[in-house]
C-alpha cells in the first residue's frame, strides 16, 4: 500500500517535499502467518526467515519436525489463534469447496486492526463483500491482492476505490523465466503420455 501511494507522490506533478511523517511498518520482527503450507507456502516461510520473523502457519496436515525448524515457522491447529496473533495473514492455499471464502466478516474480525491480509492463492477464498467492509471500518489495516474475483473487478467495484489496498493482475507468476519453465513442465509432461511414461506432474483426483 505504502510503496504504491509512495510511488505516486514522488512522481505527482503536486508534490514539493515529502512528508517526514509518513511512516509504514516493519516485516522484519513481525509474525507472519502463513494459511496453507504446500510448496509455495513453504517457500514463502523460506524468505520469510530471511527477515527475522515469527512464523506461524495452518495446514491440513503439520509439516515434519525438521521442515518446520528449518524455517523456524510453528504450527497452529486452528486457523483463529493464527488470524489473532498474526501482523501479516497470507492466503497460500487451492481454491475447493472447503476453501471457498475460508475468510469471511468472522475471520477478518479475529485480526488486528494493525493487520495486513495478503492473498496469493484464488480470489473467491475471501469474501469480498466481508474484505470491503473490513478495510472501510478499519476492522483490519490493508490488503494486498494478486488475485480477485472475477478478474479484472469490474471497473466500478469497491475494493478499486479504497487507499488501503493494493491490487496486482495475477502477476505471481509472471517473470520470463516463470512461465518458460511451466511450459517445458507441460511439454515434458505430454511427450510422457504419448510416449507412455509416467507423467512428471500428474494430478490426483481426490
Amino acid at each position: 500500500v505504502y510503496l504504491h501511494s509512495g510511488c505516486q507522490i514522488a512522481v505527482s506533478p503536486d508534490t514539493k517535499y515529502f512528508a517526514l511523517d509518513w511512516l509504514g511498518v516493519e516485516v522484519t520482527r513481525a509474525t507472519l502467518g502463513i494459511i496453507g503450507m504446500g510448496s509455495i507456502g513453504y517457500k514463502v516461510a523460506q524468505r520469510a526467515r530471511a527477515f527475522n520473523m515469527r512464523i506461524l502457519y495452518h495446514n491440513r496436515n503439520r509439516r515434519r519436525r525438521e521442515e518446520e525448524e528449518a524455517v523456524g515457522a510453528h504450527y497452529c491447529e486452528k486457523m483463529e489463534d493464527l488470524l489473532q496473533q498474526s501482523d501479516f495473514v497470507m492466503l497460500v492455499v487451492n481454491l475447493t469447496p472447503e476453501t471457498h471464502k475460508l475468510i469471511g466478516k468472522k475471520e477478518l474480525g479475529l485480526m488486528k486492526p494493525t493487520a495486513t491480509l495478503i492473498n496469493i492463492s484464488r480470489g473467491a477464498v475471501i469474501d469480498q463483500d466481508a474484505l470491503v467492509e473490513a478495510l472501510q471500518n478499519k476492522v483490519i489495516r490493508a490488503a494486498a491482492l494478486d488475485v480477485t474475483y472475477p478478474e479484472p473487478l469490474p471497473r466500478d467495484h469497491p475494493l478499486l476505490k479504497l487507499n488501503n489496498i493494493i491490487i496486482t493482475p495475477h502477476i505471481g507468476t509472471a517473470t520470463v523465466q516463470a512461465i518458460r519453465m511451466m511450459a517445458e513442465e507441460a511439454i515434458a509432461n505430454m511427450l510422457a503420455v504419448l510416449n507412455g511414461q509416467p507423467i512428471p506432474s500428474e494430478v490426483f483426483p481426490k
